[in-house]
């Protein structure tokens, strides 16, 4: 399965990281592939060695302004020209998404992704990964959204929310329709 991962570059404390180095042992174990950002560093960086180092693949997709800090070693690297590019580019080369920790570019891709799936434009299943409850508020306020009509279609249909990296990957195992 090519899981699309979108989180932080930034380096992060071990509350965030050992639960990535821990999802990345996961999908690489798994014979699955990362399809990320590109970037090698910070938890891009964290995520891509696990991953890699665990015998999954390593599908980048950077951009043109950050293909300076793109990974060499991955096994595909793609360099979008803008970033809705590359979000498109990233979407289109997964069979699932999982957002992590992350800043507002990660907020951006998080809630891109879920309006298209809002839309019917795509139907891959959505996890984010709520480590050391990062995402507690966000999920309240989908929920707050969901009460009060502002979806069109039930939460649980538009996303899932894990508290560890095994609830994440055992959701997209049995909903992707991929093995």
């Amino acid at each position: 399965m090519n899981i699309c991962v979108f989180l932080s570059a930034a380096d992060l404390e071990p509350r965030y990281t050992e639960p990535a180095r821990q999802f990345a042992e996961l999908i690489g174990k798994g014979g699955h592939t990362l399809v990320w950002g590109g970037s090698d560093v910070g938890l891009m960086k964290v995520m891509a060695d696990g991953v890699q180092e665990h015998g999954g693949r390593l599908v980048g997709v950077s951009v043109e302004f950050l293909a300076a800090k793109a990974r060499k070693g991955a096994d595909e690297m793609v360099i979008a020209a803008d970033l809705a590019e590359r979000k498109a580019e990233l979407l289109a080369r997964a069979d699932a998404v999982v957002v992590m920790v992350g800043g507002t570019g990660t907020l951006d891709e998080a809630t891109e992704i879920l309006e298209l799936k809002k839309h019917r434009l795509h139907t891959k299943p959505v996890v984010l990964l709520n480590t050391a409850g990062f995402y507690d508020g966000l999920k309240e306020q989908f929920q707050r959204m969901d009460a009060e009509g502002f979806l069109p279609l039930p939460l649980t249909d538009l996303v899932f929310f894990a508290e560890d990296g095994v609830a994440a990957l055992a959701y997209l195992e049995e909903n992707a329709g991929i093995v």
